[in-house]
C-alpha cells in the first residue's frame, strides 16, 4: 500500500533523542540529590487559568456535560499537594499554550516546575542556576551570572525607568522601536502591554549573552501568583532566567493569602470581559487549599524544549521535538 508521500519522520534527530533522555535523566538525578520528590498531576483540569496571556486549550470530552482545559502549567494541582503536606516537589510535564508558535514557542511543550518549602527567592535563583549549569554541561567558570532588578535591566538596556515612567513615555519608547502602541486595555493592563513588549522585543533578547542573568523584582502588576514584596509594594517577589536572549525560566515567592488570590483572579476576568477573551470561575480547590494553609514556598517553572536547544545548538524548538505540533 502507498503512502500519502507526506514526511513521516520525527524532527528531532536521533543525536537529540538522545540528549534529551540525558538530560531529563539530569534532571531527575539533580532533584534526588536534594531530597526533592517527583509528583504527577493530570493534563485535563477543570478550571481555566485567567492570566492575561495565557490560552488554555479547552476540551469536551464525550458524556461530561462541562468542558475541560489541557493546563498551561502543573502549578495549580501541585499546591494542592504542598497544602496537603507533601513537602518539597517536582514535576516533568507536557503542557499546552494557545496560540504560542514561533523559533521559541510550540503549543506543546515540556516544563521542568518544582517548589521548595521555607526558602527565600535567592535561594531558588542558586538552584535554577546549579540545574541550568548542569542541564547545559557548563561549569560554574564557564559563564559568569548576574542578578538585576526588573528596573536596572530597562534602565541599562533601554534607558528608561519602568517604574517611574508615565504611560506615555512607555507608549513613546514602544514606537520608537517601530510598534504601534497598545490600545486595547485600560490602566495597568494598558502600562503592562507596553512594558511586556519592550522587555520581549529588547530587553529580553539582549539579556544573557555574557551572563546567565536573573531579572528579578517585577512590577506588582505582574504579580500573578506571586507576592508582593514587603520592602517595596510597587514589586513583586518574581524573578525570570534569560540565557543568550532567551527566557528560560520564571519564579515566584508565592502567594499564599486565599482572599487576595481571588481578588487577582477576579481582576483578571473583569479584564477578559474587557477584552473579549474566554472567562471562566476560578479554580475553587485551588482557593480552598490556600484558605486551608500553602506553606511558605517558593516556585519556578524551567522551559525545558528551549534548554535544550541552547544546550545542542539548535535554532528552533521543532528542532528538539519529535513531533511539533504542526506535524503531530
Amino acid at each position: 500500500m502507498s503512502g500519502s508521500g507526506q514526511d513521516w519522520r520525527p524532527s528531532a534527530s536521533q543525536q537529540r533523542l538522545r540528549q534529551r533522555a540525558a538530560l531529563l535523566a539530569r534532571t531527575r538525578e539533580f532533584f534526588a540529590a536534594r531530597g526533592v520528590l517527583e509528583v504527577d498531576t493530570p493534563a485535563l483540569v477543570n478550571a481555566p487559568v485567567s492570566d492575561l496571556h495565557l490560552h488554555c486549550a479547552r476540551v469536551q470530552l464525550d458524556g461530561s456535560a462541562s468542558p475541560l482545559f489541557l493546563h498551561t502549567s502543573p502549578e495549580y494541582a501541585m499546591k494542592r499537594l504542598l497544602a496537603a503536606g507533601s513537602g518539597d516537589i517536582y514535576q516533568i510535564c507536557h503542557v499546552v499554550r494557545g496560540l504560542e508558535s514561533g523559533a521559541l514557542h510550540n503549543p506543546e511543550f515540556t516544563l521542568i516546575e518544582w517548589y521548595r518549602l521555607g526558602v527565600p527567592l535567592r535561594f531558588l535563583m542558586d538552584e535554577v542556576e546549579a540545574l541550568v549549569r548542569v542541564l547545559l554541561a557548563e561549569a560554574p567558570t564557564a559563564r559568569a551570572a548576574e542578578r538585576l532588578s526588573y528596573r536596572e535591566a530597562f534602565e541599562r538596556e533601554l534607558g528608561i525607568d519602568p517604574l517611574a515612567a508615565s504611560d506615555a513615555a512607555l507608549a513613546a519608547a514602544v514606537r520608537a522601536l517601530g510598534y504601534r502602541a497598545p490600545a486595547s486595555a485600560a490602566g495597568d493592563a494598558a502600562r503592562d502591554e507596553s512594558l511586556e513588549l519592550l522587555m520581549g522585543t529588547k530587553v529580553g533578547p539582549r539579556l544573557g549573552r555574557q551572563a546567565l542573568t536573573f531579572v528579578h523584582s517585577y512590577p506588582a502588576s505582574q504579580a500573578a501568583l506571586a507576592r508582593l514584596d514587603p520592602a517595596d509594594a510597587r514589586v513583586a517577589e518574581r524573578f525570570e532566567l534569560y540565557c543568550e536572549g532567551v527566557e528560560l525560566a520564571n519564579g515566584f515567592r508565592e502567594l499564599t493569602c486565599e482572599r487576595e488570590q481571588r481578588a487577582r483572579f477576579e481582576r483578571d476576568n473583569a479584564e477578559r470581559r474587557r477584552r473579549g477573551l474566554p472567562v471562566a470561575p476560578p479554580d475553587e480547590w485551588l482557593l480552598a487549599a490556600l484558605a486551608a494553609g500553602l506553606p511558605d514556598c517558593a516556585g519556578v517553572a524551567l522551559g525545558f524544549d528551549r534548554t535544550l536547544m541552547l544546550a545542542s545548538g539548535a535554532q528552533r524548538i521543532e528542532d528538539v521535538l519529535s513531533f511539533p505540533t504542526a506535524r503531530a
